[in-house]
């Protein structure tokens, strides 16, 4: 952050599971000024179908997937308010708009985060103005990113190819993905950027997906 040309970094930790933590850490953070930017992007995955899915993985993937960004915005939102700018972006996913097996609780807290994101942006819409910037409440939607959380299921396709990496992954998005091809983080980020911008005044409430034509299909 610092090598581009941020000024002040500052790093909190906390369990986004615990709503009292969540509102310690946010007025530690807030103490030392505004925000005018929240991306809510934690996210845990665990796969299994619906009879065998632990209920303890639903509670944690429902905190920390759908129940945190509600807390971060409540939170954040009332000073954006007052200044009459300010932007948040919620990592959702393409499985805020389509379902998919083995995932339940994942897929109810993108949806969940897709049904929030149009509710805030309803509620402050008409907050400040074209000069202002506005403040808007947008989600993006990826389908198949390269990070750490599909990991597994990438290494149980490469065990299905006996090791081979690029078949397994081949493999792993030729189901839905039709472009073949994963996006990478830096591109989800680079669309979080420009939803920042002034010019971005009059989007808000969409979903947009960088999915390689997944939910146009």
């Amino acid at each position: 952050m610092r090598a581009a040309g941020a000024t002040r970094v500052e790093s909190y930790v906390s369990d986004l599971r615990d709503s009292e933590a969540t509102e310690n850490v946010i007025a530690k953070i807030l103490a030392g000024g505004p925000v005018d930017i929240l991306v809510n992007n934690a996210g845990i995955q665990h796969t299994a179908t619906i009879e065998e899915m632990p209920r303890s993985k639903w509670n944690d993937i429902i905190a920390i997937n759908l129940s945190s960004y509600f807390d971060t915005m409540r939170l954040l939102l009332p000073a954006m308010k007052e200044r009459g700018y300010g932007r948040v972006i919620n990592i959702a996913s393409v499985h805020g708009l389509v379902g998919s097996m083995a995932k339940a609780p994942y897929v109810a807290a993108k949806h969940g985060v897709v049904g929030l994101t149009k509710v805030a942006a309803l509620e402050y819409a008409h907050i400040g103005s074209k000069n202002s910037g506005g403040v808007t409440v947008n989600a993006i939607c990826p389908g198949w990113v390269a990070t750490d959380l599909i990991e597994p299921q990438i290494q149980a396709r490469v065990d299905k190819f006996g090791g081979d990496r690029v078949a397994g992954i081949a493999d792993l998005l030729s189901e839905k993905q039709p472009s073949k091809r994963m996006s990478s983080p830096s591109e989800i980020g680079a669309l979080a950027l420009w939803l920042c911008n002034m010019g971005a005044h009059n989007v808000t409430g969409a979903s947009i997906p960088i999915d390689g034509g997944w939910t146009a299909q």
